[in-house]
C-alpha cells in the first residue's frame, strides 16, 4: 500500500480524504491545512492525523494529494516533488502555464509519477462512449452552475470550462490553430459567464459555454462525427450514440431511413453503450496508484493538465482584448 497524504481539508480535500481512507491501494497517513482551527475540528471528527507543517506531511507520504486553493498548487507541487514523492494535483494544474511547465521540468529531474484531477474523464458516461469517439469534426458544450462563492477566485474558464476543454483535447487528435471568446464578469471580480469557439488544425471545431451564475444545472457536451453524434450527460451520468450506415435493400417497416439530396439512402440506428456506475473520484486517485506501482503513464498525465490550461489561459487572454 502507498502512504498517502493530503495537502487541503476544505470541501473537496475532505472528499478525497475519505476517498483515500476507505481505498485498498492506500494508507491514509493524514492531512496538513493552513487553517488550525479547521484541522482541529476534521482530526476531532473523522479522526484523520493532522500534521503541524506541509513539510511534515509529505515527508511521512510516498504519494501526496494536493487539494489546496488554485493560487497555492505550484508552491505545493514544487514541495511534493522536490521531495521526491509522487504527485496528483487538482486541476488546474497550476495557476499560469509558467509554473506548469516549472512543475513538467522537476517531476522530469526528480523521477516521479504525475496526475491532474480532471475528474470528467473517470464519469462512466464519457468513459462509456470515449473509444466510440473517431475523428470528431464539431463539438459543443455547456457547463451551467448555480452561484456558489466557492472557486470564484478565479474565471470560470478555470473553475468550469477547464472540465469540457481537457475532455475535448483528449478527444480531438489535433493542435489547436485558433481561439476567439468572450466572458462577462457579472457578480465576481473575475468572469462568470463565457463562451470559446476552437478551432484545430484538422478543422475540428468546439464551441465552449460555461456560466456560474445560471438558474439550473447542465453539464452536457455534443460530438459529431462522419456517421454519428454522440451525446455525453456528465450531471445525470448518461449518453446516447446515433450512428448511420448504407440503408439495407429492403428495410423493415420500423427502419428510420433517410435520403440525402444525391439520393443516398442512410439507416439511423442507436448504439447506447452500458453505462457502469462508479465513483470517479476514487477511480482517479486509484488509477494513479496503478501508475505508480507499475510505473506506467498515468491516464491525465501533468503534460495534459497542462495543454487544457495553456488552452484556459488563450480564452481568458482573449477577454483583454474586447
Amino acid at each position: 500500500m502507498l502512504k498517502a497524504g493530503v495537502l487541503g481539508a476544505g470541501h473537496l480535500g475532505k472528499i478525497h480524504l475519505k476517498l483515500i481512507n476507505q481505498s485498498p491501494r492506500y494508507e491514509l497517513v493524514g492531512f496538513y491545512d493552513a487553517d488550525k482551527k479547521a484541522s482541529e475540528a476534521i482530526e476531532k471528527e473523522f479522526g484523520y492525523k493532522s500534521y503541524p507543517s506541509m513539510e511534515a506531511l509529505i515527508e511521512a507520504c510516498d504519494m501526496v494529494d494536493v487539494v489546496t486553493p488554485t493560487v497555492s498548487h505550484f508552491e505545493c507541487a514544487e514541495k511534493v516533488v522536490s521531495a521526491g514523492k509522487h504527485l496528483f494535483i487538482e486541476k488546474p494544474i497550476t495557476q499560469t502555464v509558467e509554473e506548469a511547465n516549472k512543475l513538467l521540468y522537476l517531476v522530469q529531474e526528480y523521477g516521479v509519477k504525475g496526475q491532474v484531477g480532471h475528474v470528467e474523464r473517470f464519469n462512466p458516461a464519457f468513459m462509456a462512449v470515449k473509444d466510440m469517439m473517431d475523428n470528431p469534426m464539431f463539438v459543443e458544450s455547456h457547463r451551467l452552475a448555480e452561484f456558489n462563492p466557492r472557486g470564484t477566485d478565479v474565471s470560470v474558464v478555470l473553475d468550469l470550462m477547464i472540465h469540457d476543454i481537457d475532455a475535448i483535447l483528449s478527444v480531438v487528435n489535433s493542435e489547436v490553430k485558433s481561439i476567439n471568446s468572450s466572458g462577462v464578469s457579472v457578480i465576481s471580480e473575475t468572469p462568470d459567464i463565457a463562451n470559446a469557439r476552437i478551432e484545430f488544425e484538422n478543422g475540428c471545431v468546439a464551441n465552449l459555454t460555461a456560466s456560474r451564475i445560471s438558474m439550473k444545472k447542465m453539464r452536457k457536451a455534443r460530438f459529431f462525427q462522419r456517421d454519428a453524434y454522440i451525446s455525453v450527460d456528465f450531471l445525470d451520468k448518461a449518453c446516447e450514440v446515433v450512428k448511420m450506415k448504407d440503408a439495407p435493400k429492403d428495410p423493415d417497416d420500423f427502419a428510420m431511413i433517410l435520403t440525402n439530396a444525391e439520393g443516398v439512402k442512410k439507416q439511423i440506428y442507436f448504439d447506447n453503450p452500458e453505462i457502469k456506475a462508479n465513483n470517479a473520484i476514487l477511480d482517479e486517485l486509484e488509477t494513479f496508484a496503478d501508475a505508480i506501482e507499475n510505473n506506467t503513464t498515468p491516464v491525465v498525465t501533468l503534460e495534459q493538465g497542462t495543454n487544457a490550461l495553456r488552452v484556459a489561459m488563450q480564452i481568458i487572454e482573449n477577454f483583454k482584448k474586447l
